[in-house]
């Protein structure tokens, strides 16, 4: 296999950054891998369910990013990984895994991916979709109620407890890093086409 290229996707919570990385992977079909930042939050298997749900999901602590990093490697050397499952009803790691084979374009997507300096670097391309604060937490509340079976009331006070200052902290000082800002996320489609265009002249 040619290089592996790695490709970054961040940007706030809801902001759009999983469809984008979508929108790539269903163009580029079996030559791309997605990965999750998502997938590496911490087990914590020590903890009753109750404290689990009060932990801070939003600072950088909160995931075993040196795992990640290190799956990553394994990747670009062309050894497949068996990622986590992550359980957003129960706020733990499950004891499942998925294998990952290695692809010729790797994706990373997740808020906090640009926070880590050895996890960006090695993107070779670094992208930030850039979305509105109200739109994202519309969106958010929406999946949250919807897709993950949490009460509006928690989705709201996690916003403004953890989601909102953990934004303002750490994922939007890390635009800075991004090779590519995207407005609107996947509905930009100009945008869209550029990307794949210029992912086509590398592969």
């Amino acid at each position: 296999m040619q290089d592996v290229i790695i490709i970054g996707v961040a940007g706030g919570s809801a902001s759009g950054k999983t469809t984008v990385a979508n929108r790539l992977k269903d163009e580029f079909k079996e030559s791309v891998e997605l990965m999750c930042h998502d997938y590496y939050y911490r087990a914590h298997y020590d903890l009753p369910f109750e404290e689990r749900s009060q932990l801070n999901y939003d600072h950088p602590y909160a995931f075993d990013t040196d795992l990640l990093i290190s799956d990553i490697k394994k990747l670009k050397q062309c050894i497949p990984i068996d990622r986590p499952v992550y359980s957003y009803t129960d706020h733990n790691r499950t004891n499942e895994t998925v294998r990952v084979n290695p692809a010729k374009v790797i994706i990373i997507e997740g808020f906090m991916i640009f926070e880590n300096k050895e996890l960006l670097d090695l993107m070779d391309i670094k992208i930030y979709v850039d979305t509105d604060a109200d739109v994202r937490l519309i969106r958010r509340i929406l999946r949250d109620v919807k897709e993950r079976g949490r009460s509006l009331d928690s989705v709201i006070t996690q916003y403004s407890t953890t989601v909102k200052p953990m934004h303002e902290q750490f994922v939007e000082p890390s635009k800075k890093h991004a090779d590519i800002i995207i407005p609107n996320g996947g509905l930009n489609e100009v945008a869209i086409s550029m990307l794949i265009n210029k992912i086509k002249s590398i592969v």
